[in-house]
């Protein structure tokens, strides 16, 4: 019970911990005060309303605690407010709390004083969905949502915020609405969906940065003293940072430790800060980037932000990022496709480029039936009339097939693909498409037609990147028309695949709210084909993995990881993507060597492993260019990937070694059910010394008795000699090594 009345210190020295009231509903309770607790068996999310301001004071996020126990402040003296000294929910600006806060409002007069009072709440089973942005979504026993009503009497502004507990994946999930109830406009100028302040503990923390095919480097660092933090000011989540971090204790490893993490369902620019104040406490706050934001909001306007969703383990970080991945592959990802197996496919970027024509193009298709490719991408090149897209300097926005390349257009072409029957076996080879339908050429119809409709400020010039400029899908005409143009594509031919790219960051925007818009009619635009086009195999793409985000994630099963499809770069690359992703959304292409990024030349079999650990395998090359002993390796290959898709779509990821911390880095699929699992081992560099640690495997059960097996060997042994003894493996002396082993429960 709370006492109305009593400071914190008089509070916590009178009653030591706080009791909850026993009203459970679906994982929420709610006690006097009143206070809030969204539990499960592994976790507690904490708050409670403070009697004299009606503020929310956070009190708990974490493992399963029974109770709240207040906290105590210390010597309150000096500059700053009584807000300056409490763990705040929801940090406005103005009242003498001198951290970053959660929502900044300029307000019709000028200032961005806030002053929100907690006005009461609802709870309710399952949870809502958010207008106009992705997000979670589960059913009455799935979770559960509690909002909390706020109000600012000052300005008239009301503020709901939504609290959502997934109790399988020990997650939360958080966002808000403000709705504008005066009578004259303000501005949001800064909105961060999750904002929490931590008690004084020693903190590191691990975010995710890059750049174009050097994206999702792991970077950890200590949580020291002010601000640190790092954001996106790309217009899209970028490969410079990605919108997740986590904050863990200096001894968190993989498998032990505490580890909590923050995810941003957004694909716009954002921003994640950590500052650690005077007091030792630390605030985290994950939303919108205010550099691109400044939202009007006029009289009855309601403004959304994103969701963050944060998970907690206490088994490490991959009990984080086990967490991550079966709760966006079951509660986020809503394609049809999620759960499948992925076919097998070639690409044709890396070996043709765009010199191709009708009958090359069924060649390869040919080509890549023979080899036991059940998918046929073609990728960019294939389009545009007057403008035709023989370089990357023509013809973008101007969706209709080249009559130079396709003289009887895509249904004839399609037609001749799907005639094709992949080897050994009855089944017909897919067709897919690349497009890239947010950008535009200068040198285009679509250009000529509406230069107005491509994103730029006043008479700035319109700066260039990849020789094209961004459409501003901000405008519903916009809009509109890359609905149409799709629609009329997919209409033409029996399309089973798109490739859905984007190659450059937004220059010149109109006003900083543009970007926002901007997203809020991408969104628009992906729901409407996808919604209308279940039955398509939709892939993200953005220069790789620009936007390798799970607000994409809800729409496309499965994104572009990286353009770099070097083995052993794509090993650090996709190691450090399945921290908040699963490997199952990835997608990865062997291609040919020397590799056209690094110039490396690695063996077939290296980076054929490297890319059987995504759910979307396939190859970018010319078969014809391959040598004989290549051509008959892929057969073997490619049936090695499809035994173990299923494991990789659906299992249970354990990355048992990090290629930057060991020579021998390696990971793990483990089905549900711990009957099967499969191994990805690897061998950077040969040595004599060291010699390799013994693998010692995760995620198995250790009463079972498992047969492991690389198809040339096999040994029996009991999961608990696998986990905690380990298996020893003998390396050629070759660098660039690797082994795919499968177990089996017998």
């Amino acid at each position: 019970m709370r006492v109305k009345g009593l400071t914190p210190i008089a509070l916590a020295l009178q009653f030591p911990l706080l009791s909850w009231c026993q009203d459970n509903v679906n994982w929420i309770s709610v006690g006097d005060g009143p206070s809030f607790s969204l539990s499960s068996s592994n976790i507690s999310y904490q708050f409670h309303v403070d009697p004299s301001t009606l503020d929310l004071i956070h009190d708990h996020w974490g493992a399963y605690a029974a109770e709240a126990v207040p906290l105590f402040t210390g010597d309150v003296n000096g500059w700053g407010s009584q807000y300056t000294y409490r763990l705040r929910e929801f940090p406005d600006l103005g009242r003498g709390d001198f951290r970053v806060p959660a929502i900044h409002i300029q307000h019709a007069d000028g200032d961005t004083v806030s002053a929100f009072s907690y006005t009461g709440h609802d709870i309710s089973a399952g949870k809502p969905s958010l207008p106009g942005l992705p997000a979670t979504y589960g059913g009455d026993g799935d979770v559960s949502t509690l909002t909390v009503h706020m109000y600012d009497n000052y300005s008239h502004i009301s503020a709901d915020l939504h609290y959502s507990i997934f109790p399988q994946y020990s997650a939360i999930s958080r966002s808000f609405q403000i709705k504008n109830q005066g009578n004259q406009s303000v501005t949001v100028l800064g909105a961060s969906s999750w904002s929490i302040d931590i008690p004084n503990e020693e903190l590191e923390m691990i975010d995710l940065y890059g750049d174009w095919a050097a994206e999702a480097r792991i970077n950890r660092r200590p949580v020291v003293n002010g601000e640190q933090g790092f954001r996106s000011s790309v217009g899209y989540s970028s490969h410079f940072h990605n919108p997740f971090f986590a904050l863990v204790s200096p001894t968190t490893t993989e498998s032990l430790g505490p580890a909590t993490g923050y995810s941003l369902v957004y694909t716009g620019s954002f921003a994640a800060n950590v500052e650690r104040w005077s007091t030792g406490w630390v605030r985290v706050l994950l939303g919108l980037n205010p550099l691109h934001l400044s939202w009007p909001l006029a009289p009855g306007e309601t403004f959304t932000s994103p969701e963050v969703v944060s998970v907690h383990s206490e088994q490490g970080l991959g009990g984080m990022s086990r967490s991550f991945h079966s709760l966006y592959r079951n509660h986020l990802s809503r394609s049809n496709h999620t759960f499948e197996t992925r076919p097998p496919l070639l690409n044709s970027w890396e070996g043709l480029g765009f010199d191709f024509n009708e009958s090359s193009m069924v060649k390869l298709a040919k080509d890549a039936a023979g080899l036991g490719c059940s998918l046929f991408v073609n990728d960019d090149g294939w389009f545009g009339t007057n403008y035709p897209r023989d370089n990357d300097t023509l013809g973008l926005g101007d969706w209709t097939p080249n009559p130079a390349k396709f003289p009887n257009g895509l249904k004839p072409y399609v037609d001749q693909v799907e005639e094709i029957i992949v080897a050994n076996s009855s089944e017909h080879v897919q067709f897919g498409l690349w497009v890239e339908p947010e950008m535009v050429n200068p040198d285009s119809d679509l250009y000529s037609e509406h230069p107005d409709w491509c994103m730029h400020a006043r008479n700035h010039n319109r700066t260039l990147q990849r020789d094209q400029l961004v459409l501003n899908l901000g405008l519903p005409e916009v809009q509109d028309y890359v609905i149409t143009a799709i629609e009329k594509i997919l209409d033409s031919a029996s399309i089973k695949y798109i490739k859905w790219d984007n190659n450059r960051g937004m220059h010149e925007m109109p006003s900083p709210a543009a970007n926002h818009a901007y997203m809020l009619g991408l969104y628009h635009v992906i729901d409407n084909l996808t919604t209308a086009h279940p039955e398509i195999l939709w892939e993200g793409c953005a220069s790789g993995g620009g936007r390798f985000d799970p607000g994409l994630l809800h729409y496309w099963p499965q994104s572009w990881t990286s353009d770099d499809t070097d083995g052993l770069e794509r090993l650090y690359i996709q190691f450090g993507t399945s921290y908040p992703y699963p490997p199952s959304a990835m997608g990865c292409h062997v291609s040919a060597v020397p590799n056209g990024q690094v110039h490396r030349t690695t063996p077939l079999a290296f980076r054929a492993a490297v890319a059987s650990m995504c759910g979307s395998f396939g190859f970018e090359l010319d078969p014809s260019e391959l040598e004989q002993e290549e051509l008959d390796a892929i057969p073997g290959i490619i049936a090695k990937q499809q035994q173990v898709n299923p494991l990789v779509i659906n299992g249970d990821f354990y990355r048992l070694a990090l290629p930057d911390k060991s020579n021998w880095p390696a990971a793990m699929f483990v089905s549900p059910s711990a009957d099967s699992a499969v191994v990805f081992a690897f061998q950077i560099r040969s040595a004599l010394k060291p010699v390799p640690p013994l693998l010692k495997f995760q995620g198995l059960d250790p009463d079972a008795k498992y047969t492991v097996s690389n198809g040339t060997w096999e040994v029996t042994w009991s999961g608990s000699t696998l986990i905690n003894t380990g298996l020893g493996l003998s390396w050629p002396k070759n660098d660039y090594e690797s082994m795919i082993l499968t177990l089996d429960r017998q």
